[in-house]
């Protein structure tokens, strides 16, 4: 039975190189069910999907310690300092800078710095808007002492004749239905809600309160999360859209400068989660989301707050805005040897370097490089779990074998009534495969350690 099934001459001319070394994750399954599943063997029943399961969670536990790590992704810094993340990234095997000769230069991850979120503080340090607002009798609508960019549609606001509602029915927090800001930074209106997601608008009677009359509220999200510092809030006027439609119009061309996709839109018209998906400068217009509920015809046009996500947090600032320190270390270019004698005592060698530094920010799937290495080649060489499409799920032929032995030992010491000596057995066997399958893939050869022995000094007999 041949293995191969094509020609030396089809395999050069295809595009399929070196894939012989690896089977498919497809093949594992079905060898497997064919020679461990049946009468007389060790497993005598057993579904093909709880066999799949267990083949791609032994495909992922390989790959992090055993499998070689063939994934990289090579970039050129932007001016952010951003790299994102690979969709199938888990850990990363090493970061490198490439010079112009196409050499790698080692990064070093720095622990001494981050990008914390930025939590917004009010005037009294807390995490909480606090505004002064004018109350009047039979409105819906509160008027602020001064501009609030932050306040967002959806928020709930706390405070006096914040409970109930004008007949008494609800007993619920008033939610912000819609912001009203001005270009000229006129002070903020809010119109309030019963809910922040229905249009049940709440009026203040006589006989609850005297108007006008000025309380102290608070606002907050609705959620309960903390409010975080947005990089921008950007007030639009002369806007006008139509019900149905996730268009808005008449923007003028310095406004759509300023407007980015991703920004979140605060009007009453549309739902609270509503962001901006695309800037038409040509015609002026802003595509959002979702589609508004109501219309604003452009003889009547109406303002919309646009908030950004939150910013970058002032310790990712100042760590990119800042040359790296270890770039003043002396190049041993001219005779001064030692310049700072005596002051390099206890320096860690890591630091002893002007490659440049980085830091994984797990929660943002970014990776945060020093100032130094702006418009630089940078490669990441990474571990992935290898589950991905049918031709990235494969095993390599020196561990098929511990491919086997991890499906066997799962499905084994999942079943009940199966003795213990025999799952012991299993397990054995799979460590021994593991350990193996780890040794072949490890690629250690003679000449290249016997090489790195005489780099060591060390007196090597043939």
């Amino acid at each position: 039975m041949a293995l191969l099934n094509n020609s030396p001459q089809d395999y050069y001319q295809g595009n399929d190189f070196g894939n012989y070394q690896f089977v498919s994750l497809k093949d594992i399954i079905n060898q497997f069910m064919i020679v461990y599943v049946g009468e007389d063997k060790i497993i005598s029943k057993v579904k093909r999907m709880d066999v799949a399961f267990h083949a791609q969670r032994a495909l992922a536990e390989l790959s992090f310690d055993t499998f070689k790590s063939c994934k990289a992704q090579e970039i050129t810094v932007p001016s952010t300092l951003q790299m994102t993340l690979p969709h199938d990234y888990v850990n990363y095997n090493k970061i490198s800078r490439v010079d112009s000769s196409g050499i790698k230069h080692v990064l070093y991850p720095t622990t001494k710095t981050s990008n914390p979120q930025p939590i917004f503080q009010n005037d009294d340090n807390k995490y909480e808007i606090k505004v002064t607002a004018t109350l009047t009798e039979n409105e819906s609508i509160i008027t602020l002492d001064k501009q609030y960019l932050n306040i967002k549609k959806g928020m709930k606001i706390s405070g006096p004749y914040m409970l109930g509602s004008s007949a008494g029915v609800f007993d619920q927090p008033k939610f912000v239905r819609n912001v009203n800001n001005t270009t000229s930074g006129g002070a903020t209106t809010i119109l309030l809600g019963e809910s922040d997601t229905v249009n049940t608008f709440p009026t203040f009677m006589s006989g609850n309160i005297t108007t006008p009359i000025t309380v102290d509220l608070t606002i907050s999200n609705a959620d309960g999360s903390v409010i975080l510092e947005n990089e921008k809030n950007i007030v639009v006027e002369n806007l006008y859209w139509f019900a149905g439609s996730n268009v808005i119009n008449n923007v003028t061309a310095s406004e759509l400068s300023t407007i980015e996709v991703g920004m979140l839109v605060s009007n009453v018209d549309f739902h609270a989660s509503t962001t901006v998906l695309n800037v038409n400068t040509t015609a002026g217009q802003i595509i959002v989301s979702q589609n508004a509920t109501d219309s604003i015809p452009s003889n009547a046009t109406d303002s919309i707050t646009f908030h950004s996500p939150p910013s970058d947090s002032t310790t990712w600032d100042n760590y990119k805005s800042q040359v790296p320190s270890e770039n003043n270390n002396d190049d041993y270019k001219d005779d001064t040897y030692w310049p700072m004698n005596g002051e390099r005592y206890g320096l860690d060698p890591q630091h002893a370097q002007a490659n440049g530094s980085f830091y994984i920010d797990c929660v943002a799937g970014k990776i945060h490089f020093s100032s130094n290495i702006s418009g630089k080649t940078v490669i990441l060489d990474y571990i992935s779990d290898s589950l991905g499409t049918e031709d990235e799920m494969q095993v390599h032929k020196f561990a098929e074998e511990a491919m086997y032995k991890w499906i066997t030992y799962a499905i084994i010491s999942g079943k009940l009534n199966v003795p213990e000596y025999l799952v012991a057995r299993i397990k054995k066997e799979r460590f021994a495969e593991t350990r193996k399958a780890k040794l072949r893939l490890s690629n250690i050869k003679l000449e290249e350690l016997t090489q790195i022995l005489r780099g060591k000094s060390k007196w090597i007999k043939h």
